[in-house]
């Protein structure tokens, strides 16, 4: 698993560690993901410095500088192996966003989570769109 022609730098050794551990039809589209992560922000300049590490046991991108978005989080779980899942702060008004502009192409789940199913196509353009919103909620989210 190293760097790709993209602008997805190689995993930390903990972060590697759990991709690699997934099955393989859900490791490579949550790295697909991950690499639409890093592309997307490495296209918004006001997204800043992305980090990656481990948040609850599974990959999390941050914005680390200047602390533009909500935390990005990829998972697999066992107890619903044919689903893989990017989820965002239940927090945040994304969801409501995504569903009002997405609601037909993405399988929105709940207040955090759009779904994937291994083997079918991203939907690039709807999901470059979701991330970078997600990259830049915290300069775009209604005031209190």
């Amino acid at each position: 698993m190293g760097a790709t022609a993209t602008n997805t730098p190689n995993p930390p050794a903990a972060v590697r560690t759990v991709f690699e551990a997934y099955p393989a039809p859900a490791r490579m589209l949550l790295l697909a993901l991950r690499d639409m992560i890093f592309d997307t922000a490495a296209s918004l300049p006001e997204a800043g410095r992305i980090s990656e590490t481990l948040k609850w046991g599974e990959p999390a991108y941050l914005t680390e500088a200047p602390k533009s978005g909500t935390t990005i989080r990829l998972a697999w779980s066992p107890k619903q192996p044919e689903s893989v899942g990017l989820f965002v702060n239940c927090q945040t008004t994304l969801l409501d966003d995504w569903r009002s502009l997405y609601g037909g192409q993405l399988d929105l789940i709940g207040n955090r989570e759009i779904c994937f199913r291994p083997g079918e196509k991203l939907p690039v353009a709807p999901l470059r769109h979701c991330i970078a919103m997600a990259l830049t909620y915290h300069q775009r989210k209604p005031a209190p």
